[in-house]
């Protein structure tokens, strides 16, 4: 999840730092048509869930480390997901993960995604990830940071690795080793090839390269072309973040190339319910179907009785940030990176849940009940 600003953050455009040593696929599968993608759509019924990492890992390296995964604490915070009404959640992955011992981490991907099935929830995978801290590493992650937000959130693919010749293999292996993995699985929803690629990572801007947006903007394109050549029964998207990015689908930025390659559009959006909705409206003369995989910023007027009524209307599927509070933090705000909390907020930013898995306001969740149109059974 990003740190937004008041700032208005340049689309940049592509240049250089093509990986010519990175394999390319040759008469790949094309784009679904828009007609196959509300086909697709229509028969998934309304979606709605949440950005999901269990509340004892602190990012993706945690959740699926070979150490450190936990699938009875993920079947029992799936169980309450259930329970909500939820029906499908957004996950990250980490190509470290795959670099390190393959075969185990579809191991636990093969009875991670067994386990969201028994409890008729469907995820939706994202690959690679622009945000946080760009110098991902295997092994014990560092603690939360007291009192600030998200911490120990890592990049995918590391600053170090992202235009390493040597490692482009192993992207290119990791992209369409999991795809492949699920291809014709409809227990997995859908791909998220790389949550908001032209994420500066202001909090890291110290530890950044400074042509980040370069390289992402010249890889994207091909990371679409492995996922796409390996021919899922499974929809791709890239989510436009930047409340005030081009949603035409005109070409030049990353933006568009997330626009263009994407099977079904998906967005993100932490404004109050008018800016959602007029943000949907933007969207909706691409003519496919419209996600949002992350909103819920209480203090910014983002809220789960605000947004998800709207999005419910319109038949756009709606992702909140964060369930259960822990180790991410994720209920402090953004700002916190900047004056450190001492106790949590009275008003929280993110997350549905307390550790102990009652809600942080019963409201919420009954709306969420509501909406969905089911919800109490085990």
């Amino acid at each position: 999840m990003p740190r937004r600003s008041a700032l208005k953050l340049p689309l940049l455009l592509a240049a250089g730092a093509a990986l010519t040593a990175v394999p390319r696929a040759s008469a790949a599968p094309s784009r679904w048509s828009a007609e196959r993608a509300n086909a697709w759509y229509q028969q998934q019924g309304w979606l709605v869930g949440a950005n999901y990492i269990p509340s004892n890992a602190i990012n993706q390296l945690e959740m699926f480390g070979p150490t450190t995964y936990d699938p009875k604490r993920i079947d029992a915070e799936l169980r309450l997901a259930q329970q909500i009404g939820f029906n499908s959640i957004r996950v990250f992955l980490h190509d470290l993960l795959w670099a390190q011992d393959h075969a185990g981490f579809q191991a636990r991907l093969a009875q991670f995604v067994t386990i969201a099935a028994s409890r008729g929830i469907k995820p939706l995978f994202v690959l690679f990830d622009s945000c946080w801290n760009p110098h991902p590493a295997l092994g014990p992650q560092t603690a939360p940071w007291p009192g600030v937000h998200n911490s120990g959130w890592v990049q995918s693919p590391g600053a170090d690795r992202i235009d390493d010749p040597s490692y482009a293999p192993v992207l290119h292996d990791y992209v369409t080793g999991v795809i492949s993995q699920f291809r014709s699985d409809d227990r997995v929803l859908g791909w998220d090839v790389w949550n908001e690629p032209d994420n500066p990572a202001r909090e890291y801007r110290k530890f950044e390269r400074k042509d980040k947006q370069q390289v992402v903007a010249a890889l994207l394109p091909q990371v679409f072309e492995w996922a796409r050549s390996v021919d899922p029964a499974q929809p791709l998207t890239s989510g436009v973040w930047q409340e005030d990015a081009d949603l035409t689908s005109g070409g030049g930025t990353i933006s568009s190339t997330q626009l263009n390659s994407s099977d079904v559009i998906t967005f993100h959006s932490y404004a109050p319910p008018a800016d959602f909705e007029t943000r949907i409206g933007a969207l909706a003369a691409l003519g496919r179907p419209i996600l949002c995989t992350e909103y819920l910023a209480r203090t910014k007027g983002s809220t789960v009785e605000g947004i998800l009524p709207i999005a419910k209307r319109h038949n756009v599927a709606a992702y909140n940030w964060g369930f259960v509070a822990g180790r991410t933090q994720t209920y402090l705000p953004w700002d916190s990176w900047d004056h450190p909390y001492t106790a949590a907020p009275k008003l929280w930013f993110s997350d549905l849940l307390q550790p102990d898995g009652s809600p942080y306001r019963n409201s919420e969740i009954q709306t969420i009940q509501q909406l969905a149109g089911r919800g109490g059974a085990a």
